[in-house]
Formats: structure tokens, sequence, C-alpha cells
């Protein structure tokens, strides 16, 4: 049973009342206390502590500074200003068709100017020809029982990924061997697509890294996820679509792109990883 999105507001203020309480008796310091060093009164801090009360950003400043702990109040912040949207079950975002879920990141892309994705499952969606982006759209369709938009769909995503061609931004992908591989579509669609991957990695303000299944890593192959620029990260799950604003959660999701990417071939050893994929299709 899905989550209510009011019961989500409140447990993400019952989570962010519970890290300020812990800040405050790591401190040493009480409830009164605090209060004195803020300058409000002793109910204030006791209604923000038991999530009576959501606190403004000013006030998450106050107390971190009050408990001499002002490098989290950032982490904070941002949780305090994530919206209940922020892991949003994928049945509602999708409820409405998926042409406009294509185009409800229009705006996200246009103002990015450096996008990190690493892929452990299907072709990222910068780099899909319409006839693969359509088999895969049309199983999401039909596994989640949406509506079934997928020309309209396609368009959309195909019109979102011109961004791709706009020199001024840089894309740098990694993707596991495994995604070259997965049937998807029919062999000439998947071929097709295959052929599309090596002409993107012409484009200058594109990198294209292959992690081989035969890699000595440092992490392991991990659930997709998108880093805008450096203060955004989307990942998803089969249930919902997270988005992450904290520092601390786009600094650990880069760390992790940083990883990936060191075990990832390119130039004449990614396309000779793509070229093996195309010959194993016939």
């Amino acid at each position: 049973m899905p989550t209510h999105p009011s019961a989500r507001v409140q447990q993400a203020r019952e989570e962010l009342a519970g890290r300020l309480r812990e800040i405050r008796k790591e401190a040493g310091i009480s409830g009164r206390e605090l209060a004195a060093r803020c300058g409000w009164s002793e109910s204030k801090s006791s209604r923000i502590e038991n999530a009576k009360t959501p606190p403004s950003d000013a006030d998450i400043k106050a107390w971190c500074r009050a408990c001499a702990a002002e490098d989290q109040a950032p982490d904070l912040i941002a949780a305090n200003r994530q919206s209940a949207d922020a892991h949003v079950q994928w049945r509602r975002l999708q409820r409405s068709g998926l042409r406009r879920l294509q185009e409800s990141t229009g705006d996200l892309y246009q103002q990015t100017k450096m996008f990190r994705v690493y892929v452990s499952d299907v072709i990222p969606g910068f780099l899909q020809t319409p006839g693969y982006a359509a088999a895969l759209l049309s199983s999401i369709a039909e596994f989640r029982g949406t509506p079934n938009d997928v020309s309209h769909a396609v368009a959309a995503r195909m019109r979102r990924n011109a961004v791709l061609n706009n020199g001024a931004r840089r894309f740098s992908f990694v993707l596991e061997e495994s995604v070259l591989r997965y049937r998807l579509c029919s062999a000439e669609t998947m071929a097709a697509q295959l052929g599309h991957l090596l002409g993107a990695m012409d484009f200058q303000n594109v990198a294209v890294g292959i992690i081989p299944f035969s890699a000595q890593r440092t992490v392991w192959p991990m659930p997709t996820f998108t880093i805008f620029d450096s203060g955004r990260v989307h990942a998803d799950t089969l249930d919902a679509a997270a988005t992450l604003t904290q520092p601390s959660q786009v600094e650990l999701y880069a760390r992790a792109f940083d990883r990936l990417s060191q075990a990832a071939a390119r130039g004449a050893t990614a396309r000779s990883l793509i070229a093996d994929a195309v010959a194993a299709l016939t």
C-alpha cells in the first residue's frame, strides 16, 4: 500500500526533528539552554524537537550554531526544503501518461550544464533511438498499467534530448557492459541503438565509459542515477523516483560516480565492447 503524501511529510518532519534532538544532546545542553542561546522560548524548542512545528531555515541555522554544529546546517536545510514529492510513487507520476513525465524534466535539462549519468539497466535516455525508446516505454506502460501514449512520449523524449546537441553542456556516461546485452527490443532495433551509441561517442561534449564484465571493481553495480551539476541527484527504483538535494547525498553519489568511472573502458576498448555486442545479435 503506497504511503499517503501527508504521512510522508510527517515522517520527514519527524526524521528532521530527531536529527536536531541528537545534535542538541551531543552538544550536552538542555532544551532550556538551547532556547536561551537561540533567543526563543523553551516551548518552541520542544515543538521543533517533537515535530509539532516545522523549523525555518533560520531556525535550523540558529539551532546548529547554538550546538557548535554549523557544518550540519546545509544538509538539514536541504532536507527541510525537500518536498513530499522528492520520493514520488511512479504510478502517481505516470498516471497522466508517459508524455507528460518526459516533459516534466524539460526545464531541469535546460538549466543543467554538466550531466553525470550511470546506468546498469538500459541505454541512457539521452542516447536512445526512437525505436529503442518506443520498445522500452511500451514495456513500462504495460508493466505499470499506465496510459499508453508511447508515440507522444517518444517524441517528447527526443525533443528533450536535443539538449545533447548543445556544445555548452557536458555529458559523462558510465554504462555497465550488461546494458549493451539486455534484449529489450528486436535485434534490428538493438543493432541500430548500439550504432547510435557509437556515433554519440564522437560528440565533443560527450564522454562514454563502459565497465566490462571482466573489470576489477572498487564499487559494486548499483541502480541507475543522474547527477545534475553539483546540486541534485535523481535515483530511480522499481516503485519510486527519488530526488536528492542534501549536499552529503549529492557528494556520496558523486564519489560513487568517480569510482565507477575508474573501472570504465574508453576509446577503442569501449568501441570494441559495443562491436562485440552488435556481433552477438546475429
